[in-house]
């Protein structure tokens, strides 16, 4: 059977059942996966993240979409606090299924030497390592850059902190909300008669995941193309995403001396004449958005105002607020249906405001394959957003959801870094995996 594991490509393996744990001190034999699975623009690529929670996670998990082997490295018997995090179904937690999603899970005890000297062998294998740790973990751990690029010197290494690994904040505990805060962007949300609003979801740590794994494969470019790559430090902090999102808050501020506040529905610093959220006559929200010239008048006729009165921008902005609330009135008397196929005869642009209960029905999102369903060992058959964005000649895929904790073990230790029999049933029996 081990012949059998050696002759497959661990970058196309895939599940075909989870046989579970053998007695204590025995080989699991079998893997659960068998080659035919994987697939993406990143196939062959090996990634290991010392990361837990959403942002180190997030991109590990968009290159792992794209096809890289990824292990998420977790503490024995506890793993990645993510798993206990979110809504359950009998029990079975949810989220870290989609989290966790093509993603190989090993544990290790980092506290232990031997943890640390195995975590060193899975920098030597990798080309990508990301990491969340406090910089001073880091240091005694010897998972810092000095240590990673020692080990592995054509190795990139993510680092994603709080406020950045050169900062004076260094090793201060930091989250996804504070990093928003950081941004600038809370200040700028909500109403201003209101307070500051902070996203319904992890919009820092997501926002972070995703710039991590633009900034990775930028370094693999480089890597590629330079013969004398000699390794790359991207440091990235959990404010500097959306904080580079934001594009005109410092320029406006440097040379106009504004510090522009909530505006609701409208844009800051960006006024259009009909930009806002509308209550049917059925009870859903419509959002409208009309920010050029010809797109106002689309409104205006469409509510029968004097168009004449709208034909420059200067007199659109000055006759907002009539907009506003003519809009809001007409919204208001009619039901979601013959609002929307108005709205489209009129070429203005608008939508519901979806929930995930409107997703799951549209057809767009059907057409699009933005959700797929995949099978998981304790749930079945379970929907989830597709692996995106879409490639259409090496498309990514989702060929397995989170996995049970420890479930790559064997896999990892034993067939990809060579661990022998003895070696591994130690640190097994003394929980160091």
């Amino acid at each position: 059977m081990r012949n059998m594991h050696q002759l497959i490509d661990p970058s196309c393996w895939t599940r075909i059942s989870l046989l579970g744990r053998m007695k204590s001190g025995e080989r699991n034999e079998w893997s659960s996966w068998v080659a035919g699975g994987q697939r993406g623009q990143l196939r062959g690529l090996k990634v290991v993240e010392f990361a837990h929670v959403v942002a180190g996670p997030l991109a590990g998990s968009m290159l792992a979409d794209q096809g890289a082997d990824v292990i998420h490295v977790e503490p024995p018997g506890s793993g990645d606090a993510a798993r206990a995090m979110g809504p359950t179904r009998d029990g079975v937690p949810l989220w870290f299924k989609v989290a966790g999603r093509n993603k190989r899970s090993v544990t290790l005890d980092l506290h232990d030497p031997d943890g640390r000297r195995l975590a060193h062998r899975l920098v030597a294998w990798a080309d990508v390592v990301i990491v969340t740790l406090r910089a001073s973990r880091l240091r005694a751990w010897e998972l810092d850059w000095e240590a990673v690029h020692r080990i592995n010197p054509k190795a990139v290494l993510l680092q994603i902190s709080g406020f950045g690994a050169t900062s004076s904040q260094a090793d201060a505990p930091g989250f996804g909300k504070v990093g928003e805060a950081r941004s600038g962007v809370v200040h700028l949300t909500g109403f201003p008669d209101g307070p500051p609003v902070h996203t319904g979801f992890s919009h820092g740590d997501a926002v972070t995941g995703l710039m991590g794994a633009y900034a990775v494969l930028a370094a693999l470019h480089r890597r590629a193309n330079d013969p004398g790559f000699d390794g790359e430090w991207i440091d990235l902090a959990l404010f500097e995403p959306l904080f580079r999102l934001v594009e005109w808050q410092v320029i406006a501020h440097d040379q106009l001396g504004v510090v522009p506040g909530r505006s609701g529905n409208q844009l800051a610093v960006a006024p259009a004449a009909v930009i806002n959220t509308y209550l049917s006559g059925d009870g859903d929200w419509i959002t409208v958005t009309s920010a050029t010239l010809r797109s106002v008048l689309n409104v205006v006729r469409l509510l029968g105002l004097p168009e004449d009165e709208y034909a420059t921008t200067a007199q659109q902005l000055a006759g907002r607020e009539r907009l506003d609330t003519e809009l809001r009135a007409w919204v208001g008397a009619r039901g979601t249906d013959a609002c929307l196929r108005a709205f489209a005869e009129a070429e203005v642009v608008a939508s519901r405001v979806f929930t995930v209960e409107d997703i799951a029905a549209d057809p767009v999102y059907a057409e699009r394959g933005d959700i797929v369903t995949v099978d998981d060992p304790d749930l079945g058959p379970v929907r989830m957003q597709a692996a995106l964005p879409h490639f259409h000649h090496e498309p990514g895929g989702v060929w397995r959801t989170g996995p049970a904790l420890g479930q790559d073990n064997d896999l990892v230790y034993r067939d990809w870094l060579g661990l022998d029999g003895r070696e591994f049933d130690d640190l097994e029996r003394r929980g160091v995996i």
